[in-house]
């Protein structure tokens, strides 16, 4: 369902530390994405993940559903937002990074198993 909220993230200055704490605190078991960079996943209605960023704001980054995420980002401007190019997740699907009228940051996913892993 398009708008869906699918997924969010925790960014950590300390990623064990975070997981430690989410761990104890919901019982959340991770798992590590065999991916290009160091993330935390675990299982749950939305699913979710932590990872570690210096640039931290201290907010979650959320993920919305979309079934175009062209078609969406181009909206998403055209209604005053801000949208970035759409980002390839190899074997998974595309995300962009936005912000709405009120500058609330959020990210539109759209699933896609073909994306290419680089070099491939």
């Amino acid at each position: 369902m398009t708008g869906k909220l699918v997924h969010f993230e925790i960014v950590a200055e300390d990623a064990q530390r975070a997981k430690g704490f989410y761990g104890s605190l919901f019982g959340w078991k991770f798992q590590e994405w065999s991916g290009p960079v160091e993330y935390h996943m675990f299982d749950g209605e939305p699913g979710g993940a932590i990872y570690p960023y210096e640039e931290r704001d201290g907010h979650f980054v959320v993920y919305f559903d979309t079934d175009d995420i062209d078609a969406t980002i181009a909206q998403t401007r055209a209604l005053g937002g801000e949208a970035a190019e759409k980002t390839p997740i190899p074997g998974v699907g595309w995300f962009a990074r936005c912000a709405d009228t009120e500058g609330n940051a959020f990210s539109l996913f759209q699933p896609d198993e073909t994306v290419p892993k680089p070099g491939a």
